[in-house]
C-alpha cells in the first residue's frame, strides 16, 4: 500500500536541471540556459561539475548510468543526458 502522505519522486529531467543549477551555483559557474540541445561543452561547467552532478544523481536515484560493463558514448547534448537517465531508470 502507498503512503498518501508521502510525495511522488520528481521527474528525471527535474533532478537533472536541479543538480545543474545547483551545481553551478556552489562551483560560482556561469550556467548557459538549460534546453536540450544545449551542448554539454558549452554549458559552463566542468569535469569537477559534472563529478559533482553524477555523484549527486546517483545518491538522488541509487543508480549510476556510466558504471557498466557496457560500451558507452558520453553524452553531447543536455537531452542526451537526460535521456540516458531515463532510460535506466526504467
Amino acid at each position: 500500500m502507498t503512503n498518501p502522505n508521502r510525495s511522488a519522486p520528481a521527474p528525471v529531467r527535474d533532478l537533472v536541471y536541479a543538480q545543474f543549477t545547483s551545481v553551478a551555483s556552489e562551483q560560482h559557474r556561469n550556467l548557459a540556459p538549460l534546453s536540450d540541445t544545449l551542448k554539454l561543452v558549452d554549458s559552463g561547467l566542468d569535469s569537477l561539475s559534472f563529478a559533482l552532478i553524477v555523484m549527486r544523481l546517483e545518491d538522488a536515484l541509487g543508480f549510476d548510468p556510466f558504471d557498466t560493463d557496457e560500451a558507452a558514448t558520453f553524452p553531447v547534448t543536455l537531452g542526451e543526458f537526460v535521456r540516458l537517465y531515463e532510460k535506466a531508470a526504467a
